[in-house]
């Protein structure tokens, strides 16, 4: 294909993948009111608990329609993601090799999953969260929080949890291409583990040791999981270089 034909397609597939974000942001803002609602809940139920007063607030006249339109296009987003990846994965596919291909595949397979993994660890966490942060708040005040600020910081906090689980799926994609080794993974632990505390610093928003200390056990195990999985592949790969140096030797004793 020439390249006016790659760019052609290339149109074509971006056509689409805006056209799918659409309907996914048409759909999320009739999806609004229940997710705005999940959203403020753990603030609404600290509020109910606590006697005290603390609201989502929307500071000015358009705040309303522009969080509106935010999370709708959030929601659009993550509601069409299988359809516009697909399309993006169709576009790349011709030009990637067999193993290649193998590899994407593996890598989308299995890191999807781990991000929403990590997803619902951040939002189950999340109401632990804010009663944490809002527990600072001096006796006879209130917490008027700024609608916007708070739906970024949820958001925030869910995209680090959900990165932080599909950390692992890349080491052990870098092993398969045989960028990195088993022992290359566990020898670099302690830089591992220094990244790990500082990914759990930025995504626990609460001066509670036992919150980052959560989150980093399931970012360790998966850690040490993916070595586990770089060393039995490390093992097929030298029985499968020793299996074809003896079949190469044999055919020369043989000539």
């Amino acid at each position: 294909m020439s390249l006016g034909g790659h760019l052609k397609e290339l149109r074509r597939r971006l056509f689409f993948v805006a056209l799918f974000i659409l309907a996914g942001t048409i759909a999320g803002w009739y999806l609004y009111e229940p997710i705005f609602a999940a959203l403020s809940k753990p603030v609404v139920d600290y509020a109910k608990a606590h006697h005290t007063v603390a609201t989502v607030n929307l500071p000015t006249i358009t705040a309303a329609f522009d969080l509106q339109m935010q999370v709708s296009i959030f929601t659009g987003v993550i509601l069409s993601s299988p359809l516009w990846l697909y399309q993006l994965w169709a576009f790349i596919m011709p030009a990637l090799q067999k193993r290649e291909r193998r590899f994407t595949v593996g890598f989308m397979v299995s890191a999807i999953p781990l991000f929403f993994v990590g997803c619902a660890l951040a939002w189950f966490s999340f109401p632990a969260f804010i009663d944490t942060l809002l527990s600072f708040t001096p006796a006879g005040s209130a917490n008027l929080i700024s609608a916007q600020e708070y739906v970024l910081f949820v958001l925030r906090v869910l995209l680090v949890f959900g990165l932080a689980f599909v950390l692992p799926v890349v080491l052990v994609m870098l092993n398969f291409a045989r960028v990195l080794t088993a022992k290359g993974i566990l020898k670099g632990w302690r830089i591992a583990l220094l990244t790990i505390a500082l990914i759990a610093a930025m995504a626990t928003p609460v001066a509670d040791p036992m919150s980052m200390i959560l989150m980093m056990i399931p970012m360790l195990v998966l850690y040490f999981a993916s070595a586990g999985i770089a060393a039995i592949n490390d093992r097929i790969f030298a029985r499968r270089n020793t299996d074809l140096l003896a079949a190469a030797l044999l055919e020369t004793e043989q000539n």
